[in-house]
């Protein structure tokens, strides 16, 4: 393969700054303001989110998902336990998001632990779902080495004809994952690359926010 160089590629930031004064005490409603202007601007991709995650071995690995809700207590996605994300969470809780909505040119950044939501929870979202990915979702086992496209599909197949009066429950490895945050980081892009950075930690004390160096 040829190398390739891209130095020369460059674009310039000119949103308006992110000032302290203008931040909300808590990170919740900080990120709520933003995920509202990003609904506007993006709306398409504006709950998506690359969640980050370390095996048992320290290897990390990264992949885009989709957050379906948060409230104060956290935010919330649904996968499959036996997925890597899922195994990797089972031996280390602790994992990172990351939402970039470029048409803002910002990003935020969300770290913490993962539990997972209810059952009940879990199967109303399940229910929610389109009958298509439901099937997807009970007809395979997410991450696992397959032999090939065909076999997924007589796989779903299969279950669409085994449950063609329309029931079909929950896999029990399909879980909502809830992450709960510890620290937020607002970042809001500036020209000639002199970025604003705010980080919310959570203390005993509250919520502290400090400006980072970008």
């Amino acid at each position: 393969m040829s190398s390739q160089d891209y130095q020369d590629y460059r674009r310039e930031y000119e949103a308006p700054g992110l000032r302290r004064e203008n931040l909300a005490l808590d990170p919740w409603t900080q990120f709520e303001g933003w995920m509202g202007e990003a609904e506007v601007a993006c709306p398409r991709d504006a709950t998506s989110m690359a969640l980050a995650t370390v095996s048992a071995s320290g290897m990390p690995s990264v992949r885009m998902v989709l957050m379906k809700s948060y409230d104060d207590n956290g935010l919330v996605w649904y996968s499959d336990k036996r997925s890597q994300k899922g195994c990797d969470i089972d031996k280390n809780p602790n994992v990172s998001v990351l939402f970039y909505w470029q048409a803002l040119e910002r990003q935020v950044r969300i770290s913490g632990s993962v539990c997972f939501v209810s059952e009940a929870t879990s199967d109303a979202y399940f229910n929610s779902r389109p009958r298509g990915s439901q099937l997807s979702a009970a007809a395979t086992a997410q991450s696992q080495v397959v032999a090939g496209l065909a076999n997924l599909e007589s796989n779903v197949a299969k279950l669409q004809e085994q449950t063609s009066d329309g029931s079909l429950e929950r896999p029990s490895p399909w879980v909502g994952f809830c992450l709960v945050p510890t620290k937020f980081e607002f970042w809001q892009g500036q020209p000639s690359r002199l970025h604003d950075r705010f980080r919310y930690q959570q203390t005993d004390a509250g919520w502290v926010i400090d400006r980072l160096s970008p």
